[in-house]
């Protein structure tokens, strides 16, 4: 899965691709479990097994993942990122009947089916982590862009079902995270620009407070809080995903997107071997695909 020939950009595209999936499939066995119970029923929750309230076969993945794939994928084929590309790929997702679908993502795409309009209404309740979990497919493709080409493309794919300033915050944040990370800098600065920015703009963010976030729900700021404690109070990968999914809660999503957080800052050898033996052997093989393919296409253009 792992090939020698591949460049450090390469390593960091497909880490943080497959760091989506890994973090999706660990977090999905834990999903609205409180660390109690994850302690409980698992100990130590380390391991691609499965289960969950999903019932998952070990290694399969949740929307988190394949809302992503049908993303990239669509930006592949149509060659941009582009609202109406985007609410399409989305549509096709629902009607694949897929194995978890949220609410506010449902309502997102009904909407598009309704009216054609790639852009939900907007929602002050709606400030849900659904955009960010699947941005990974953006974020790659507007490599070596601009900054501004890169925050439009999120609000691209966002609005679609989330219409919402915390959600599109939030976002923004993370891809300029993981673009960082791709580019190489180290956390210190990650924290004093991205991060910073944002608790500056919206304090509620703000992270390593009392009382911390234990069982994170779907809300982007408590998504937020559980990744970026866990990413840079950590040295690796795996105990970066670890420490995240055993906080319960949304944990596939907050593993998804902590896992393409350290995919980009540590690379695809970071990632555990036994992790990538068990992940879903199609759903690694697109990760990976699409991570090569949109790298090699960037800087995609952005219309609409």
């Amino acid at each position: 899965m792992i090939a020698p020939h591949w460049k450090p950009l390469q390593k960091r595209a497909v880490g943080a691709y497959l760091g989506v999936a890994v973090g999706d499939a660990l977090g999905a066995t834990v999903e609205f479990m409180t660390p109690r119970e994850i302690q409980t029923a698992h100990g130590r929750h380390r391991e691609l097994i499965g289960g969950g309230w999903l019932r998952l076969k070990p290694g399969h993945v949740t929307d988190d993942t394949t809302m992503s794939l049908a993303l990239g994928g669509a930006i592949l084929e149509a060659g941009r990122i582009d609202p109406v590309v985007a609410a399409h790929a989305f549509d096709g997702w629902m009607r694949s009947k897929p194995v978890d679908l949220g609410n506010t993502v449902r309502r997102g795409i009904l909407h598009f089916r309704r009216t054609g309009e790639p852009v939900a209404p907007p929602d002050e309740q709606d400030a849900g982590n659904g955009s960010c979990m699947r941005v990974i497919p953006v974020i790659l493709g507007c490599h070596g862009g601009e900054d501004t080409l890169l925050e439009r493309a999120c609000l691209h794919q966002g609005r679609v079902t989330h219409h919402n300033p915390l959600a599109e915050a939030g976002t923004w944040c993370m891809a300029r995270l993981v673009r960082m990370a791709m580019a190489g800098e180290d956390k210190s600065r990650m924290l004093a620009g991205p991060v910073e920015a944002l608790v500056r703009a919206w304090p509620m963010f703000r992270f390593r407070v009392r009382p911390e976030i234990t069982h994170p729900s779907g809300f982007i700021v408590e998504t937020l809080r559980a990744v970026f404690q866990s990413f840079f109070d950590t040295d690796t990968f795996e105990e970066c995903l670890i420490t995240v999914v055993n906080l319960g809660g949304d944990a596939d999503t907050t593993g998804a997107i902590a896992g393409m957080l350290a995919g980009a800052y540590y690379g695809v050898e970071a990632i555990p071997r036994r992790w990538l033996r068990a992940l879903h052997p199609p759903v690694a093989a697109a990760c990976v695909d699409q991570a090569l393919a949109l790298i090699e296409a960037a800087p995609l253009p952005v219309t609409g």
